[in-house]
C-alpha cells in the first residue's frame, strides 16, 4: 500500500525544531552566503536574523504578517528567519508578480509590513495594500535595529505558522498555504539528507523565493552547513558564469528552465564541478535527461515530485535514473505516499489512482479558505501509519512492481475525449518523440461531440509543419489521443515559477484553428 515509507533520515537531529535554528549546524565561521556585494558567515546572518528579530518584536505582534517583494539579496535570504524568531508569519511575493496579483495577496493575508524595492513600490496605488499595511525599502530594513541587542535562538513550538506561501494555482486566485516550522525544518533535514549536501557544497538558488523548492534551497543548504549564492539572471549563460565564479556544486530547476540551460556552451573545468541536479515541476524528458548527462558528467540527477501543500512527495535515487527514467521514484523522508483508488480504498502493489501523501511534511491548510482546505485536506486513507490529516493531490500516479512511482497526470488537467481519459503529458512526450519541441503543450477544450477535443501548443518558427507532426503521432498514439488541433506560438508563456502557463494558453487558443 505505501512505498519505501520506512526510509529515515540519517541526520544526527531529525526532531522538529523552530525554523531560526537552520543556522545553528553550520560552523560559525564558514560562509553561508555569497551575494555580489559581499559574503556572511554563519555567525554574521546569526547576528543579522537576531538583530532584525529583535527590531521586528519591538514593534509588531507574535502572528502578524511580514511581507516582501523583493529580487534575491540579503533582505529577501534572510528575513524568513526573522520573522521566525520573533513569531511572525512571513509572506514571500514572487517578484515578478505585478500589482493586481501583489493587491490580491495583501488583501487577504494583511500583513503589518511589506517589505520592497522602491520601484516596486511605485507602482503600488494608495488602495492596493491594507490601512494597515506600513511599506519599508529593502534598503531602509537592512540598516534597521542597527542598535538593538539581538535575540536569541527562539524556542517556539514546531507546529507553529511560520510561513504563507501562494500558489500560481491552475484556476483562479492565488491561494496561501499556511507553513509551520516543522514543515519547513523536516523539509530542509529531508532534502539535505537525501541529496548528501555537505559543508562544502555551493548551491545556486535561480528559482524564485517565493517558491517551496526556491525557499528550501537556503534551508536544506544552510542546515548541512554548505552556502548558498542567490541569483536572478537575465540569460542562460549568467548561470554557467555564476557557477565559475563561485564554484557552484549543487543546481535545481524545472523542465523549461533546464531547456534554457543546456542552450548556452558549459565550460568542461565549470560543469565538472556540479555534483547534483535536481528537478522538480514537471517531469525531464528523455531528451533533457541525456543533455543533462552529457553536460554534468560528474552530477547525480535527481528527478523529484512535490506540490506546495505538502512540500516534497518523492524523489528517484540517481542510481536509477537510467533504468527508470520516467519514474518520479518513492517517498522523500518524512513523507507516506499511499495510492488509493476513486473510491477513496487503498490500492496494494502495482496499480494507478490518486497520490495521497501523509505525514510532518502536510500543510496546516490554506490561509483563511475553509472551503478549499477541505477539499484537498482530508483525514488520511486507513492504514496510515501517520494518520491525521493528509494531503488528496488529486494527482494521478501509477506503480509499478519495483514500487516505483510514475506521475500520469493532474486531476484537474485531465483530458476526458470520446469517454476516454487522456493525460495530457502522455501527448505532450508524444509530440515530442515525432519531432515537436520540447516546449509543448497539451490541453482539452470543450467540444459538443467529443466532450473534449485534444489541442496542441508548439513552440515553433513560422512554417513549422502541423500536418506532418500530426501524421507523425498517429503512428505512435491511437486515434482517440491525436490532436485535432495544432497551434504554432513563437514563445511559449510561462508562469512566475517557470513553468508553461497553461491557464493563459488556454484562454488564447482554446478555439480552433
Amino acid at each position: 500500500m505505501v512505498s519505501r515509507n520506512e526510509q529515515r533520515c540519517d541526520a544526527e537531529d531529525a526532531s522538529a525544531r523552530p525554523l531560526d535554528h537552520v543556522l545553528a549546524r553550520g560552523d560559525p565561521d564558514a560562509t553561508a552566503l555569497l551575494l555580489r556585494d559581499g559574503c556572511y558567515t554563519f555567525s554574521e546572518l546569526e547576528t543579522l536574523v537576531g538583530r532584525w528579530a529583535a527590531w521586528l518584536g519591538d514593534r509588531y505582534e507574535a502572528g502578524d504578517r511580514i511581507a516582501t517583494w523583493l529580487a534575491k539579496g540579503l533582505v529577501a535570504c534572510v528575513l524568513p528567519l526573522a520573522c521566525a524568531r520573533a513569531g511572525l508569519v512571513y509572506v514571500p511575493i514572487n517578484p515578478l508578480l505585478k500589482r493586481a496579483q501583489v493587491s490580491h495577496i495583501c488583501a487577504d493575508c494583511e500583513p503589518v509590513l511589506l517589505v520592497a524595492s522602491p520601484s516596486r513600490l511605485d507602482t503600488l496605488a494608495e488602495d492596493d495594500l491594507p490601512a494597515a499595511t506600513q511599506t519599508m525599502t529593502d534598503d531602509a530594513f537592512a540598516v534597521a535595529g542597527e542598535d538593538c541587542e539581538p535575540s536569541q535562538r527562539s524556542d517556539w513550538h514546531p507546529d507553529r505558522l511560520a510561513a504563507l506561501l501562494y500558489t500560481s494555482g491552475s484556476t483562479g486566485k492565488p491561494k496561501g498555504v499556511m507553513l509551520s516550522h516543522a514543515n519547513l525544518w523536516l523539509g530542509a533535514v529531508s532534502v539535505a539528507s537525501y541529496l548528501e549536501l555537505q559543508e562544502d557544497d555551493v548551491t545556486l538558488a535561480v528559482l524564485p523565493l517565493s517558491f517551496d523548492y526556491g525557499q528550501n534551497q537556503l534551508y536544506s543548504t544552510w542546515f548541512a552547513g554548505g552556502a548558498v549564492v542567490p541569483l536572478d539572471y537575465l540569460f542562460p549563460k549568467d548561470v554557467v558564469k555564476a557557477c565559475g565564479n563561485f564554484g557552484v556544486t549543487t543546481l535545481a530547476g524545472v523542465p523549461p528552465l533546464w531547456m534554457q540551460l543546456m542552450e548556452p556552451d558549459w565550460p568542461p573545468e565549470i560543469a565538472a564541478k556540479i555534483r547534483r541536479v535536481t528537478n522538480s515541476g514537471g517531469a525531464l524528458t528523455p531528451q533533457l535527461l541525456a543533455q543533462l548527462r552529457d553536460t554534468f558528467t560528474n552530477a547525480d540527477i535527481f528527478p523529484m515530485y512535490g506540490l506546495t501543500e505538502a512540500f516534497r512527495s518523492t524523489y528517484l535515487p540517481p542510481s536509477m535514473v537510467r533504468d527508470f527514467p520516467t519514474s518520479i521514484g518513492w517517498a522523500v523522508p518524512y513523507a507516506e505516499i499511499i495510492l488509493v483508488a476513486e473510491d477513496g480504498t487503498p490500492i496494494d502493489g502495482p496499480g494507478e489512482g490518486e497520490l495521497v501523501h501523509c505525514g510532518p511534511l502536510v500543510a496546516a491548510g490554506y490561509w483563511r479558505d475553509a472551503e478549499r482546505t477541505r477539499a484537498r485536506f482530508k483525514p488520511a486513507p486507513g492504514g496510515s501509519r501517520y494518520g491525521g490529516t493528509a494531503v488528496w493531490s488529486g494527482d494521478r500516479v501509477r506503480r509499478d512492481a519495483h514500487d516505483l512511482f510514475y506521475f500520469v497526470g493532474r486531476g484537474d488537467a485531465m483530458i476526458k475525449t470520446y469517454g476516454n481519459r487522456v493525460s495530457p503529458e502522455e501527448v505532450e512526450g508524444a509530440a515530442r518523440d515525432a519531432g515537436a519541441p520540447e516546449a509543448v503543450v497539451a490541453m482539452g477544450v470543450a467540444d459538443e461531440r467529443a466532450g473534449q477535443l485534444i489541442h496542441l501548443i508548439v513552440e515553433g518558427e513560422a512554417g513549422f509543419d502541423t500536418k506532418a507532426l500530426r501524421d507523425r503521432m498517429a503512428r505512435r498514439l491511437p486515434n482517440f489521443m491525436i490532436p485535432a488541433h495544432i497551434h504554432v506560438i513563437d514563445t511559449m508563456p510561462r508562469t512566475p515559477n517557470g513553468k508553461f502557463d497553461r491557464t493563459l494558453l488556454a484562454s488564447r487558443y482554446g478555439e480552433p484553428e
